[in-house]
Protein backbone atom coordinates (compact mmCIF):
# COMPACT_ATOMS: atom_id res chain seq x y z
CA UNK A 1 0.00 0.00 0.00
CA UNK A 2 1.29 3.12 -0.59
CA UNK A 3 1.56 6.01 1.52
CA UNK A 4 -0.38 9.37 0.98
CA UNK A 5 -1.09 12.12 3.30
CA UNK A 6 -4.67 10.69 3.73
CA UNK A 7 -3.84 7.77 4.47
CA UNK A 8 -0.37 7.57 6.63
CA UNK A 9 -1.91 7.73 10.12
CA UNK A 10 -4.31 4.62 9.31
CA UNK A 11 -1.62 2.02 11.36
CA UNK A 12 -1.86 3.83 14.35
CA UNK A 13 -3.27 3.03 17.25
CA UNK A 14 -3.84 5.87 19.79
CA UNK A 15 -4.14 3.83 23.35
CA UNK A 16 -6.51 4.56 26.17
CA UNK A 17 -7.02 7.93 27.08
CA UNK A 18 -4.81 9.84 25.03
CA UNK A 19 -5.09 11.90 22.04
CA UNK A 20 -2.28 12.17 18.93
CA UNK A 21 -1.89 15.76 18.13
CA UNK A 22 0.02 17.96 15.20
CA UNK A 23 1.40 20.86 16.64
CA UNK A 24 -0.16 24.31 14.84
CA UNK A 25 2.90 25.54 12.43
CA UNK A 26 2.55 29.30 13.02
CA UNK A 27 5.02 32.15 12.99
CA UNK A 28 4.54 34.00 16.70
CA UNK A 29 4.55 37.48 17.01
CA UNK A 30 5.66 38.70 20.43
CA UNK A 31 3.58 42.15 21.47
CA UNK A 32 7.04 44.36 20.98
CA UNK A 33 6.64 42.45 17.20
CA UNK A 34 9.66 39.87 17.32
CA UNK A 35 8.44 36.58 16.13
CA UNK A 36 9.66 33.70 18.19
CA UNK A 37 12.12 31.13 16.29
CA UNK A 38 9.92 27.46 17.01
CA UNK A 39 12.37 26.48 19.63
CA UNK A 40 11.41 29.20 22.25
CA UNK A 41 7.81 28.85 21.26
CA UNK A 42 8.22 24.77 21.99
CA UNK A 43 9.19 25.88 25.65
CA UNK A 44 6.27 27.41 25.93
CA UNK A 45 3.60 25.66 29.16
CA UNK A 46 0.67 25.88 26.96
CA UNK A 47 0.63 24.20 22.95
CA UNK A 48 -1.93 24.24 20.69
CA UNK A 49 -2.14 22.19 17.56
CA UNK A 50 -4.93 19.35 15.82
CA UNK A 51 -6.14 16.13 17.09
CA UNK A 52 -5.47 13.96 14.59
CA UNK A 53 -6.11 10.77 15.88
CA UNK A 54 -8.37 10.10 19.47
CA UNK A 55 -7.50 6.66 21.68
CA UNK A 56 -10.75 4.68 22.94
CA UNK A 57 -11.27 6.09 26.26
CA UNK A 58 -11.27 5.32 30.05
CA UNK A 59 -11.93 1.60 30.52
CA UNK A 60 -14.89 0.53 32.27
CA UNK A 61 -15.03 -2.57 34.92
CA UNK A 62 -16.75 -5.51 33.32
CA UNK A 63 -19.71 -4.91 36.33
CA UNK A 64 -20.25 -1.54 35.53
CA UNK A 65 -24.02 -1.52 35.65
CA UNK A 66 -24.65 -3.56 31.71
CA UNK A 67 -27.60 -5.21 30.64
CA UNK A 68 -27.24 -8.62 31.72
CA UNK A 69 -29.21 -10.15 28.86
CA UNK A 70 -26.13 -9.08 26.87
CA UNK A 71 -24.33 -12.06 25.24
CA UNK A 72 -21.35 -13.70 27.15
CA UNK A 73 -19.21 -12.68 24.37
CA UNK A 74 -20.28 -9.10 24.62
CA UNK A 75 -20.19 -8.58 28.53
CA UNK A 76 -16.65 -10.17 28.56
CA UNK A 77 -15.72 -7.63 25.72
CA UNK A 78 -13.88 -3.92 27.12
CA UNK A 79 -15.74 -1.05 27.27
CA UNK A 80 -14.92 2.24 27.35
CA UNK A 81 -16.45 5.49 28.57
CA UNK A 82 -15.04 7.92 25.36
CA UNK A 83 -13.09 10.96 24.67
CA UNK A 84 -14.57 14.50 24.98
CA UNK A 85 -11.57 15.00 21.80
CA UNK A 86 -12.67 14.32 18.39
CA UNK A 87 -10.71 13.66 15.35
CA UNK A 88 -10.07 17.55 13.69
CA UNK A 89 -10.04 19.67 17.00
CA UNK A 90 -8.08 22.02 18.00
CA UNK A 91 -6.42 21.44 21.06
CA UNK A 92 -4.68 23.43 24.07
CA UNK A 93 -2.50 21.21 26.01
CA UNK A 94 0.15 21.51 28.19
CA UNK A 95 3.29 20.78 26.37
CA UNK A 96 4.89 18.91 30.34
CA UNK A 97 2.41 16.04 29.78
CA UNK A 98 3.21 15.83 26.11
CA UNK A 99 5.58 13.26 24.35
CA UNK A 100 7.27 13.75 21.69
CA UNK A 101 7.36 11.23 18.58
CA UNK A 102 8.48 11.60 14.74
CA UNK A 103 6.48 9.85 12.75
CA UNK A 104 7.38 9.42 8.35
CA UNK A 105 9.41 12.67 9.08
CA UNK A 106 6.68 14.69 10.78
CA UNK A 107 6.64 15.95 14.27
CA UNK A 108 3.16 14.54 16.75
CA UNK A 109 2.85 14.42 20.35
CA UNK A 110 0.71 11.86 22.92
CA UNK A 111 -0.95 14.11 24.96
CA UNK A 112 -3.44 12.31 28.20
CA UNK A 113 -6.64 13.86 27.87
CA UNK A 114 -6.40 15.17 31.53
CA UNK A 115 -3.15 17.49 29.78
CA UNK A 116 -5.72 19.01 27.25
CA UNK A 117 -7.29 22.19 28.61
CA UNK A 118 -9.06 23.05 25.58
CA UNK A 119 -10.59 22.37 22.60
CA UNK A 120 -12.33 23.95 19.58
CA UNK A 121 -14.62 22.54 17.28
CA UNK A 122 -15.48 23.34 14.24
CA UNK A 123 -18.92 21.89 13.44
CA UNK A 124 -18.66 22.06 9.81
CA UNK A 125 -15.00 19.99 9.47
Amino acid sequence: MRISEKNKLEKIIIVGDRVLIKPKTSREQTQSGLYLPPGVQEKEKVQEGYVMKVGPGYPMPADYGFDDELEQDEQDAVRYLPLQAKEGDLAIYLQRDAIEINYLGEKYFIVPQSAVLMLVREEDL
